[in-house]
């Protein structure tokens, strides 16, 4: 996947719907004054595999090859189904009346319910139905600072929480720094935020670019991505810095008692979501762009160490110069510019539901028009660039996407609205 920008054919796409103000989580065009430069916290040690996360030293270090670790837990099931190029999306309610909304996830529990993070510091609890339940499942609104680009961005479920009760989340701290932390269920509808256990802890430079998603890969490790720290073309030359755990892809055992981060992956702006394929063995990271391109990225699962461009690259371009050198980068595989009414690139998943026509496509989406696209997930994953699809429009500010158990799709507004994503049934010939 290790291609030049000659290779790649830029792609105009259209879009319609209204566009939106400030995104809350993706992008943001002002920033206040940078502090002290960022570094993880002395509580996260350093991993002794990967390359290393540590702070910035006096003289440059060079890093070490990174690690693929631990092999997935199985091999990638033969994929099935084929994605239709002329699918179109309609969009049924599913829950409303909600805070603003940052995500959604389930515990892999059987249980069938959701879990919907308001962006203020509450994660709550959706029957199957769709029914929200009035307490929150969990409140740390005492220690979330909201608002732009910040407050609570990520949650995810231990692999085994139907026994363990291990949930993790990403939030901004009061300060306006990152924490990845964990917490333990208390009940069947409750986690109990005094059993909050912090993980890793980044200092933030900026207001925005915070990243946000955390999910478990089929290793059995917590990754978390991070943005590049903030304001505007990387003024602290993050992307590329292996000192710095900012614009990367973490890594964390969580089960280890004193678990160490990794950088997984480098060379990101502002990773707005990212996602596991397992039946194909693939991790898909959408990462929102500068002012010109907003970019999809798709890799093998167990592929550490890769280097997405950023600042070096924007999308299928040179960021700073009309040429560059693209030796060792993965350059992404899909893109669409970043041009009115389109704003900051909303990453979603690869489809593994039972809807005809969908299987097998990425969908993913924008924050400010709405549109949702598609592409062919297996073409994507041979390497070559492929052209995304207009397959629906939701009149949503989209934050995420979410995925129930059976490998359903949602989509999340920004306003509180959760709608179930379903195909249009094909026209008779």
């Amino acid at each position: 996947m290790r291609r030049g920008p000659s290779f790649l054919a830029a792609l105009l796409l259209l879009g319609c719907g209204p566009a939106g103000g400030e995104p809350a989580t993706p992008d943001s065009g002002t920033a206040t004054p940078p502090r002290a430069a960022p570094t993880a916290s002395p509580a996260t040690p350093v991993a002794p595999t990967g390359l290393p996360l540590t702070p910035a030293p006096a003289t440059p270090v060079a890093p070490t090859p990174a690690s693929p670790g631990p092999a997935p837990t199985a091999e990638p099931t033969p994929v099935t189904g084929s994605f239709d190029p002329a699918l179109a999306l309609e969009f049924e309610p599913f829950a409303e009346g909600l805070g603003a909304l940052t995500y959604l996830a389930h515990a892999g529990d059987g249980s069938g319910r959701l879990y919907a993070l308001e962006q203020e510091g509450r994660v709550r609890l959706l029957e199957p139905d769709g029914s929200v339940r009035p307490e929150p499942f969990l409140d740390i609104t005492d220690r979330v600072r909201a608002g732009g680009e910040r407050g609570l961005l990520g949650l995810a479920f231990h692999p085994d929480y139907a026994s363990n009760g291990r949930l993790f989340v990403h939030y901004t701290d009061r300060a306006g720094d990152t924490v990845v932390a964990e917490f333990s269920r208390a009940s069947p509808s409750a986690a109990d935020p005094a059993s909050e256990r912090v993980l890793l802890a980044i200092d933030q430079p900026f207001g925005n670019h915070n990243g946000g998603m955390i999910d478990f890969g089929p290793d059995g490790r917590l990754y978390v991505a991070t943005g590049d720290g903030g304001s505007a073309g990387d003024p602290l030359a993050a992307g590329q810095d292996p000192n710095t755990p900012l614009g990367k892809l973490l890594r964390l055992d969580v089960d280890d008692p004193a678990p160490a981060a990794e950088i997984w992956a480098l060379g990101l702006r502002n990773p707005w979501r990212f996602s596991f394929d397992p039946p194909a063995g693939t991790l898909w990271i959408a990462d929102v762009g500068q002012n010109r391109w907003e970019e999809v990225n798709v890799a093998p699962v167990d592929a550490a160490g890769l280097n997405y461009g950023w600042s070096l690259m924007e999308g299928p371009d040179c960021f700073r110069t009309s040429d560059c050198d693209t030796t060792g980068l993965e350059l992404p595989v899909a893109w669409y510019p970043t041009q009115s009414p389109h704003c900051a690139i909303t990453g979603g998943y690869v489809y593994r539901g039972s809807q005809t026509g969908m299987y097998g496509a990425y969908l993913f989406s924008d924050y400010c028009s709405g549109t949702i696209w598609a592409i062919d997930a297996a073409a994507a994953a041979s390497g070559e660039p492929v052209e995304p699809i207009e397959v629906g429009q939701s009149n949503l500010n989209v934050t995420s996407f979410g995925q129930d158990e059976a490998g359903e799709l949602y989509l999340v507004g920004h306003d509180g609205t959760i709608l179930l994503v379903t195909a249009r049934p094909a026209s008779p010939p």
